[in-house]
């Protein structure tokens, strides 16, 4: 145990019974309590007027708001207490208080910068079992020991000598650059995208750029702050233009196809399109592939090259709305105009139903079976799917039908059979006509022979 920690906890022990502690317990509980009430004054007073300009940042404020005011105001007790006893455990508190904030600000960090799923949980109990094992180490006085033990751990690259607590140090400098530098651009990807006078493929494409450029010079200046030669980056640019010339030329090629696509305005997202057989709204639109939501919820995964290699339908390139047509067939002896009429009606009076373009009826053709009719409609939400909608206006028809008395027509047949006294079976419409041959029926050997 090195000496700082070895005479806390002397003082500690050696403070137990006496009065000392007990002060020291009441500043760490009126700390703790005056912490606790401004945090909740000020959270109420933000929430209740959110600022625009609060709204970035203002969940990592939340987060460290108790733990750092409770930090000020011990450090206030400390400084006053120090004058005529020991503060040890006050000390103590301090280091437990800036662990605390280390973990919240590590957790909201990652959360602002990646999206949600299964690993994140993963890392968030990693970065705070970590970070309590070195506060851990650090109070009972075996960190020093630990990192001199690091520290003779070495080996030699080239003609270069390291060892174990160099290369931990070079790890956690290059992640923590890391980490400003996306926290950064995820801070400038906000901004950018609420810019609604720029394009939104322009702002996805610059937003992917300054994150590429950031995390660039982030890795370049923790390398120069490590001591590791920059110079050796050329060898290692050539090995990656090897790899991306043979095994990497599919994740080379979608990520230049994804620019492309970005560049030429030809998809954006909340547009409707169709790809290799899916259908769907484009809801993100990402470096290497894009995410198609289909009808049904489910999500597609489209590399960018097959958005390039084959023909992409896109329903909302011009206009958002789309034209939906319905085949509907009446029987001659309807009456044609009530039932276009009717139709018409039935289009009209449903809410998803532009009034403009008009909805039409056109006569399509003279079927086998009936007059064959088409209704034609626009809508403006085609992302929503219209198998809900086409249902509704086939029972409105269908009811509209019945009660004005048009008959939709089905397929009907006109059997015919013939034998040696033929007899016909008159059904309807279409005539097949079956001949039976009957024959003199056998009755002994002899007529065989």
């Amino acid at each position: 145990m090195n000496t700082e920690m070895h005479l806390i906890w002397s003082e500690l022990l050696e403070d137990l019974p006496k009065a000392v502690m007990i002060w020291q317990f009441v500043v760490i509980g009126a700390s703790l309590a005056t912490a606790w009430v401004l945090s909740g004054v000020v959270r109420s007073y933000v929430m209740a007027h959110s600022y625009d300009s609060w709204k970035v940042g203002i969940g990592g404020f939340n987060r460290v708001l108790f733990p750092l005011s409770s930090l000020v105001f011990i450090y206030i007790g400390s400084y006053v207490l120090s004058q005529w006893q020991h503060v040890s455990l006050l000390v103590l508190t301090v280091n437990l208080l800036w662990a605390m904030v280390a973990i919240r600000l590590s957790i909201y960090g990652m959360r602002y910068i990646f999206t949600e799923g299964s690993w994140m949980r993963t890392m968030e109990h990693i970065i705070s079992r970590v970070i309590w094992i070195v506060l851990a180490l650090h109070l009972s006085g075996f960190w020093i020991q630990i990192l001199n033990f690091l520290e003779d751990i070495t080996f030699k690259v080239g003609k270069s000598h390291l060892n174990a607590l160099v290369i931990i140090q070079a790890i956690l400098t290059i992640l923590f650059t890391l980490f400003v530098s996306l926290s950064l651009s995820r801070l400038i990807e906000n901004k950018m995208m609420r810019a609604e006078r720029i394009d939104v493929n322009v702002r996805v494409v610059l937003s992917k750029l300054i994150r590429i450029a950031l995390s660039i010079m982030a890795i370049l200046i923790a390398m120069s702050a490590v001591g590791i030669d920059i110079t050796l980056l050329s060898v290692f640019g050539g090995a990656l233009g090897v790899g991306l010339g043979f095994g990497l030329q599919k994740i080379a090629s979608n990520y230049v196809s994804g620019f492309a696509i970005l560049l030429d305005d030809s998809v954006h997202i909340g547009d409707v399109v169709t790809v290799d057989g899916h259908y769907g709204v484009v809801s993100e639109l990402r470096l290497r592939y894009m995410i198609l939501r289909k009808l049904d919820g489910t999500e597609v995964v489209i590399p960018h090259e097959i958005l390039m290699a084959t023909a992409v339908i896109n329903h909302s390139y011009t206009d958002r709305k789309g034209r939906i047509t319905m085949p509907i067939q009446v029987s001659y002896d309807s009456d044609l105009d009530a039932a276009m009429a009717i139709v018409i009606d039935a289009a009209n009076a449903h809410v998803r139903v532009l009034e403009a373009p008009p909805a039409e009826v056109q006569i399509k053709g003279f079927g086998e079976n009936g007059i064959d009719l088409n209704l034609a409609f626009w809508i403006t939400d085609p992302e929503e799917g219209y198998a809900s909608l086409q249902s509704d206006l086939y029972l409105d028809i269908w009811r509209k039908f019945k009660k004005h008395g048009i008959v939709v027509p089905y397929p009907q047949r006109e059997v015919r059979m013939l034998a040696t006294h033929p007899v016909d079976v008159v059904a309807t419409d279409e005539t097949v006509a079956v001949e039976e041959v009957i024959k003199p029926s056998v009755r002994n050997w002899d007529d065989v022979i």
